[in-house]
């Protein structure tokens, strides 16, 4: 790993010597532009806007843009008499509890490696920040800005991560937090048996980019003149669901097949009152068809004795008509 940084850490009156080293890296894979024809590179000219020469790198400077479109140059000169630009101290500001940092405002992280030759002072900062449970909060100049960032410990080493200063986070403004949006109980319990069936303990080794590994067998098939294999596309989702609670029951089944648990009760017991109802409902739907039922048999025995009656009184008129 190459540093990145090289100062100290002022903990009260002692100096602690370090050198950063960036904790992460990314493992995107980058890409040339190129000429689709003959993969040839694609090269861009520093052009001056003005006159329209190229401008050799050396004679580029920073410019800043005013609001009526004037431009304020800044030479290296400009940077060099900022007193920042020539810190090299990790100034601690306060410690505070780590659960009280808001994890939005989390930047970049950096390894501390101790570069004095004795490593005491590094150790006692490590072993006291662990001991209290609490991070520090520390004030630097990296990359010629002034950095707010936090101290903590992490498997033996100081962890030094910037973090954004609080005019940098945006207020969330949505229009639904204005709404008056009501979620039934039943919803919420089968939402959190949904986090239950899923909730484990995090391991990082568990997950992986799929896609950039599809992406790297395509680049080595292409490479060695090989036929592209085309990767496996999951089955799409089943149809949409409209009914919440019907979402929420189905993803809590998918859950604990995943899982490899048994479904047979994946409503649980959040869908109980829900269940009841339906029950009950079901129930006074029979009843009522049930009384229905009966009142139809009823009433078309009354029409049949009605049909006969009639009958009846027709035949005796027919047959005293032909006796006269």
């Amino acid at each position: 790993m190459q540093s990145i940084w090289k100062g100290a850490i002022s903990f009260g009156l002692v100096s602690i010597p370090v050198r950063l080293y960036s904790a992460t890296e990314e493992k995107d894979i980058s890409f040339r532009q190129v000429h689709r024809e003959d993969g040839g590179r694609i090269r861009y000219k520093r052009v001056c806007s003005v006159d329209g020469e190229e401008v050799p790198y050396a004679d580029i400077a920073k410019g800043y843009e005013l609001g009526d479109g004037e431009m304020v140059v800044l030479t290296d000169e400009d940077f060099a008499n900022l007193p920042i630009s020539t810190s090299r101290a990790v100034e601690v500001l306060s410690f505070v509890p780590a659960d009280q940092v808001d994890q939005v405002m989390l930047g970049k992280p950096y390894y501390c490696d101790p570069t004095g030759a004795d490593a005491k002072p590094y150790v006692l900062l490590r072993d006291s920040l662990e001991g209290a449970g609490k991070v520090a909060i520390v004030k630097m100049a990296l990359r010629q800005r002034e950095r707010l960032a936090m101290l903590r410990a992490r498997d033996g080493v100081l962890v030094l991560q910037t973090l954004l200063w609080p005019d940098e986070v945006r207020e969330a403004r949505f229009d639904f937090l204005d709404q008056d949006v009501t979620v039934r109980p039943q919803e919420l319990a089968m939402a959190d048996s949904y986090i239950s069936a899923l909730s484990a303990d995090f391991e990082p080794g568990e997950y992986a980019d799929h896609y950039r590994e599809a992406l790297e067998s395509v680049i080595a098939d292409k490479a060695a003149g090989r036929e592209v294999k085309t990767p496996v596309e999951e089955a799409p989702a089943s149809g949409q669901v409209v009914d919440l609670m019907e979402a929420l029951r189905r993803s809590v089944a998918e859950a604990k097949t995943r899982r490899g648990e048994d479904t047979g009760g994946a409503s649980s017991k959040a869908d109980a009152p829900a269940a009841k109802k339906d029950t009950a409902s079901k129930s006074a739907t029979k009843k009522t068809s049930a009384k229905k039922t009966a009142k139809s048999a009823a009433t078309a025995k009354k029409a049949s004795k009605s049909a006969k009656a009639a009958k009846k009184t027709t035949e005796k008129k027919a047959a005293a008509r032909r006796s006269a």
